[in-house]
């Protein structure tokens, strides 16, 4: 699979409604997916949101160190997440997660890139350890269930920390 970060950003554009298509394009690297019919605005405005997160992720990586999402901040350097300037105190599971996400905002990352990213390999209760995790960062983070301050559960596909 091609890595994000030194590759073009992709948007696949396809007839092909199907969950198992999408979550096979994301996990091999799309950045989006988009079924028709779709509108000529619609397209852009996601052409014009890859764009954006994949100049972010440029600039991330350059600015050594500091990753900001409304009151969410993430010191690469001290490895701490900070919500309103205070200290999260996450466990290295959760760090890894949050950092994952952060690393691609605005993209879906499908439970199987993540479960790769952060445990290596996949097992039975990969999928429901994931969920324990992201449900104890989103406590951890003051998200109420339902509040998607931070990120989006795609369901049955994965979940996307926002970008703005």
């Amino acid at each position: 699979a091609m890595r994000q970060t030194d590759a073009t950003p992709i948007i696949v554009l396809s007839a092909r409604t199907d969950e198992s298509d999408k979550v096979l394009a994301l996990d091999y690297g799309a950045n989006d997916y988009i079924t028709k019919p779709f509108s000529t605005a619609e397209l852009l405005a996601r052409v014009r949101a890859t764009l954006r997160n994949s100049s972010r992720l440029a600039q991330n990586a350059a600015s050594g160190g500091r990753f900001r999402l409304h009151d969410l901040e993430i010191d690469y350097d001290r490895r701490r997440v900070l919500v309103a300037g205070q200290d999260t105190h996450l466990t290295q599971t959760e760090y890894n997660i949050v950092v994952l996400l952060a690393a691609h905002a605005g993209k879906v990352l499908t439970y199987a890139t993540i479960i790769r990213e952060v445990w290596g390999a996949a097992d039975e209760g990969s999928v429901k350890k994931l969920q324990v995790n992201m449900a104890n960062i989103r406590k951890k983070l003051g998200c109420r269930p339902g509040d998607n301050r931070y990120f989006i559960n795609e369901l049955g596909v994965g979940y996307r920390m926002l970008d703005e």
